[in-house]
C-alpha cells in the first residue's frame, strides 16, 4: 500500500511540475493581430503624417534602434530635425547617396542604409562604411512605398517643416485595396510560422541579430547562443527579455512576444537557437 501511495504521490507531483512549466509559456492563440484598415482613398495630409507616426512606432520596428542615449542603438531620429540635418549630411565627404533635399535623403536612408553612415553608428568593424540596418523595404520588415512616405511625411512634420511627400494617389489607393483583398494579400492575417526560421523572419528577429554568426548587429549574434545558453534561457530571454540583458546591452528587445507568438512558434524558434553552437 505505502508503494502504491508513493507512486500515485510522485505521478500527481511530476504532473503538477509539468502543469507549472506549460502556465510559464504564453497562452496565445494561433490567430495573428488584428491589422487596423486605412482608407487610403479618404486620406488627408494629417492621416498621412499619423499613419507615418504609427508606422514608425510599431510595424517599421524604428524605435527598437533609434533611441535617445544611452538606449540607443542609431541615431535619435525622433530627437532630430531630419529637415534641417540634411543638408550637413549631405555635404559630408563620407556622404556616397545621391540624394537632393530632405524627403530624398530620408527615403535614400531607409532603402540604402550604407549610402551614408552617420559617423559612430555603422556596423562594428566597417569603419562607418556599412549600416547595420536592414533596407525598410525588404524582409523581415518589408514596408510598401506608400508605407515608405508615410513615414517620411511624419519625418518631416514633427519639427513643424512643411511635408513635401504627396498623399497616395487614387490609383494606388485602389491597386493597394485590391491587393489586400487578394488571398493572401497584406490586408489578410499573416499565418503562424511553419517553422523556426519563418518565425524569426516573421517577428522581424534579424533585423538586429546575426542569425549564423557571433557579430554584433544591433544584438548580440546568435550563432553560437546554444552553447551560451540552455533551452529555458533562450525561452526566457524571448518572452521575458528583461530578466537578464547581456553585458554591453541597452534593454532595448521588444517584451510582448509572448503576446504576440503562438506557444508552437516560440518552441520552434528556442529549438532553433538551441542548436547554433558554432
Amino acid at each position: 500500500m505505502s508503494v502504491l501511495i508513493k507512486t500515485v504521490g510522485f505521478s500527481l507531483g511530476l504532473t503538477l511540475v509539468f502543469t507549472g512549466v506549460a502556465n510559464m509559456l504564453p497562452q496565445v492563440e494561433g490567430d495573428a493581430p488584428v491589422d487596423v484598415k486605412v482608407d487610403l482613398s479618404a486620406l488627408t495630409m494629417d492621416d498621412f503624417v499619423a499613419m507615418g507616426e504609427d508606422l514608425f512606432n510599431n510595424k517599421g520596428t524604428c524605435t527598437l534602434c533609434h533611441k535617445p542615449a544611452p538606449l540607443g542603438r542609431a541615431p535619435d531620429v525622433q530627437g532630430t530635425n531630419m529637415v534641417a540635418i540634411t543638408t550637413e549630411r549631405l555635404a559630408d565627404e563620407r556622404y556616397q547617396g545621391k540624394a537632393t533635399d530632405a524627403a530624398s535623403y530620408i527615403l535614400e536612408s531607409m532603402l540604402e542604409p550604407s549610402a551614408y553612415v552617420v559617423a559612430g553608428w555603422g556596423k562594428k568593424g566597417s569603419d562607418d562604411a556599412e549600416s547595420p540596418m536592414p533596407a525598410v523595404d525588404k524582409p523581415p520588415i518589408q514596408l510598401s512605398d506608400i508605407e515608405v512616405d508615410a513615414i517620411i511625411a511624419y519625418l518631416q512634420a514633427k519639427d513643424g517643416n512643411e511635408v513635401t511627400v504627396a498623399l497616395p494617389s487614387p490609383d494606388a489607393a485602389a491597386e493597394v485595396a485590391k491587393s489586400d483583398a487578394a488571398p493572401g494579400g497584406a490586408g489578410a492575417a499573416p499565418a503562424p510560422a511553419a517553422s523556426g526560421e519563418e518565425g524569426l523572419a516573421k517577428y522581424t528577429c534579424t533585423a538586429c541579430h546575426a542569425l549564423d554568426s557571433d557579430d554584433t548587429l544591433v544584438g548580440p549574434g546568435l550563432g553560437s547562443v546554444g552553447a551560451r545558453l540552455s533551452e529555458g534561457e533562450i525561452r526566457q530571454s524571448i518572452i521575458d527579455p528583461n530578466a537578464v540583458i547581456a553585458e554591453g546591452f541597452p534593454a532595448a528587445m521588444p517584451g510582448d512576444f509572448a503576446e504576440k507568438m503562438t506557444v508552437r512558434e516560440l518552441e520552434m524558434i528556442v529549438k532553433l537557437l538551441a542548436e547554433k553552437k558554432q
